[in-house]
């Protein structure tokens, strides 16, 4: 596992890469990650989603065939890309987004965490998606791409999670019975590597849910 470097008082000092990574998807940096529902508000609001077990099953596909796996690919093509090559990257991973929320979302993180991460590191991450910026900043960081990878689904779950539990609701117990048992699926994702090539989206459900969610008269989230 790589390390990234540090100046402090003077003296060079390693920074284990997994405390970088907490930090970035940490709710205390600034993205703001929890004001979107990624249209699983909608979902609640339709009952669709009433209870942890249809929670869990929402969000355990949403992983593994929507925006989980293909955020993972695009963070994956945007760490091996050549710089001249991010721009397309991330024109396609914004036309992949199947809705004007979707799209509003990734846009929006994309750019707080570039404002802060280009602040933090002194690199330029700006005017990219959200798992584009991610990809190009743990390139520019030497972060393991496993790693990233794992620790971005990992905070995307986790957010979703907060969501039924302020609407369901549901327990803090059961909350976190459900990011344990999907934490083996964020791992594996990364894993499985791919190209864009791989790019595909079965999450019907969800992408519908934030379709309608743009027309939802009372919300608390903008997804």
């Amino acid at each position: 596992m790589g390390m990234i470097t540090a100046i402090n008082t003077g003296q060079i000092m390693t920074i284990d890469p997994v405390l970088t990574l907490a930090q970035w998807f940490s709710p205390a940096f600034p993205v703001g990650a929890f004001a979107y529902s990624h249209g699983l508000e909608q979902a609640i609001a339709g009952n669709d989603v009433t209870d942890p077990a249809t929670l869990q099953t929402w969000i355990e596909d949403v992983l593994q065939f929507g925006a989980g796996r293909s955020d993972a690919l695009f963070i994956a093509a945007a760490y091996h890309a050549a710089p001249d090559e991010l721009k397309i990257i991330d024109v396609r991973a914004r036309a992949f987004t199947s809705s004007k929320e979707r799209l509003m979302e990734t846009d929006l993180l994309g750019a707080a965490f570039g404002r802060i991460a280009s602040s933090l590191s002194g690199d330029d991450i700006s005017g990219l998606c959200y798992p584009v910026a991610v990809g190009k900043a743990a390139k520019l960081a030497t972060l393991p791409l496993e790693l990233t990878t794992s620790m971005y689904l990992h905070a995307f779950v986790s957010s979703l999670v907060s969501v039924g539990q302020r609407l369901i609701p549901i327990g803090q117990t059961d909350g976190q019975t459900i990011i344990q048992t999907l934490a083996p699926i964020c791992q594996d994702i990364a894993m499985q590597g791919g190209s864009l090539d791989d790019l595909s989206s079965t999450a019907f459900a969800s992408d519908i849910a934030a379709m309608r969610h743009e027309t939802l008269n009372s919300r608390v989230f903008r997804t």
